[in-house]
């Protein structure tokens, strides 16, 4: 199936979006708390930080299936093929959405998304409020959030993540959102060397493992916003403590916002690729 002039378009954002992935420079900043996170984890045996990721993938894993089994996600799902529907009565199944046009498939994408860096916005408030619970609750929560909207930008371009291969892939898509900027270009890599040399449709071939440290300076960053809300709680007006909690909200908000997008584009890079193939 040939591309529209639409298509060509969006494909020529993608590639814009690539050459900003990859033109990214670190700063000094960046390198320090690099060489200081090396350090750290260059003094843990190799062992036990094995074991550590392992559990921590094993959790993401787990995790993913709560959501995706979950009736809220079933019930998502049937709205994203209910609004397909509208364009096209003969959708019956997300496979069936790849049908749909570029523009048609983004807004379904779109309603579900921001949908979600709502949820994010509203978390991170919560969060600013600087009680003990929500603190501690912050990064499961946004972890549930933003691996839900991956799902959900993969059922509106026709990918449906109750396969091994779909549920492999959008956790690597999770994983590569989450990294740090610098490294982004080559998880976005390994994400279409994956989809390169897929030998199926339905099994994932590739490596499963997903964590390792540099993950982590991804969620050491969000720590730090617990430390700027600490200090800014007892900063109150009518009762409320607005500036952690616009911390929080505006933190969150941007790091879904930056997931999401990433999502979005490594679907609609697939769904161009198979149209044209």
């Amino acid at each position: 199936m040939s591309w529209s002039e639409r298509d060509q378009q969006v494909w020529d954002s993608i590639k814009a979006w690539k050459r900003d992935l990859y033109d990214y420079e670190a700063n000094d900043l960046e390198f320090t708390y690099v060489k200081w996170l090396d350090t750290a984890f260059a003094a843990v045996p190799e062992e036990v930080q094995e074991s550590f990721f392992q559990r921590l993938d094993g959790w993401l894993f787990q995790l993913h299936s709560l959501i995706q089994g979950s009736q809220m996600q079933n019930d998502a799902k049937e709205r994203i093929l209910s609004t397909a529907r509208t364009f096209n009565p003969e959708i019956q199944v997300v496979d069936d959405l790849a049908a749909l046009s570029i523009d048609q498939l983004h807004y379904i994408a779109e309603q579900h998304a921001g949908r979600h860096r709502l949820y994010s916005l509203v978390q991170g408030g919560i969060t600013g409020t600087g009680g003990l619970v929500a603190l501690g609750s912050d990064l499961p929560a946004m972890a549930v959030i933003n691996l839900r909207s991956i799902q959900l930008i993969a059922a509106s371009y026709g990918c449906d993540v109750q396969t091994p291969f779909e549920t492999m892939t959008s956790l690597k898509v999770f994983h590569a959102a989450t990294l740090p900027a610098r490294l982004q270009a080559e998880a976005w890599e390994e994400l279409l060397q994956d989809l390169e040399s897929r030998g199926s449709t339905y099994f994932f071939d590739g490596s499963e493992q997903l964590t390792d440290y540099t993950w982590l300076e991804g969620t050491l960053k969000q720590s730090m916003k617990a430390l700027a809300i600490s200090m800014f709680k007892g900063k109150k007006w009518s009762g409320l403590p607005l500036i952690s909690m616009a911390i929080g909200a505006g933190s969150n908000y941007q790091l879904s916002r930056r997931i999401t997008a990433f999502a979005e584009k490594y679907y609609q890079y697939r769904y161009l690729r198979e149209k044209k193939s």
